[in-house]
């Protein structure tokens, strides 16, 4: 079964951040035989003074095929994993939800979150009109705001960046566009109009490409070399330009 696994406000300013938790959660989910991790996606979110935050006040949301008759197992064990690794002083929140669960109005609430202050009672209202699992693990459950918009948010397949996916933080060099599809978890390589590039177009891929999240599937975004020293071909946007979607 194809699910949606959200956590929100892991960290403190001295921990490792909740995008690094959320990888670290989707690989000890394989590890322990629950599911496949398809992808991690890191969703932006309202910034407010009434909003406590860490940092960049964002979540992160786990791609997951769990397997047969796992899912209740897969939510005992993200609970535990939460209670054992959230930094303290976190709100950590966790949202649970099979993918064809997740209905327009949980999408709008994630739309909602990245531009106006929400409740943690209007949250768990939401979740609860949809049978969607929603929990406030550590502190005090604020982070269940964040859970349940992050699975809005990565549902509606519009909305933030891949900070895991299949043999993409491998990456070094250059490769071409043909091999990047055949071999990791892109499903598509761009220009910022939308135009695929050849199979055969090179593209430098240092630091590790970033995919953003268009249309529900994972596509890298990439510009021209130009310049009179560059070297001809392709390159990935930066990191300061993938940071609108």
């Amino acid at each position: 079964m194809r699910c949606l696994i959200c956590i929100d406000d892991t960290d403190n300013l001295e921990s490792r951040g909740t995008g690094f938790r959320a990888r670290q959660l989707g690989l000890r989910l394989s590890e322990a035989g629950l599911g496949r991790l398809r992808g991690v996606t890191r969703h932006q979110l309202y910034v407010h003074p009434s909003i406590p935050y860490t940092s960049h006040n964002s979540s992160a949301c786990l791609d997951v095929d769990i397997h047969d008759g796992r899912l209740p197992a897969a939510r005992d064990f993200c609970r535990q994993y939460l209670t054992t690794e959230s930094a303290d002083g976190s709100d950590a929140g966790l949202c649970v939800a099979p993918f064809d669960a997740v209905t327009d109005e949980v999408v709008e609430f994630g739309r909602s979150a990245k531009a106006r202050v929400l409740t943690r009672e209007q949250a768990h209202d939401i979740a609860g009109r949809h049978e969607i699992h929603l929990e406030g693990v550590t502190g005090d459950r604020m982070g269940v705001i964040g859970a349940l918009a992050g699975v809005g948010l990565r549902r509606g397949g519009h909305d933030g960046r891949f900070i895991w996916l299949e043999g993409v933080r491998e990456l070094t060099g250059t490769a071409t566009a043909g091999r990047l599809l055949a071999t990791t978890g892109i499903d598509s390589i761009e220009t910022v109009d939308g135009n695929p590039l050849p199979a055969d177009a090179e593209v430098l891929v240092d630091p590790w490409p970033r995919p953003v999240l268009l249309h529900g599937r994972a596509v890298l975004l990439t510009e021209a070399c130009g310049g009179e020293n560059e070297r001809t071909g392709w390159r990935i946007l930066p990191k300061e330009a993938i940071r609108r979607y």
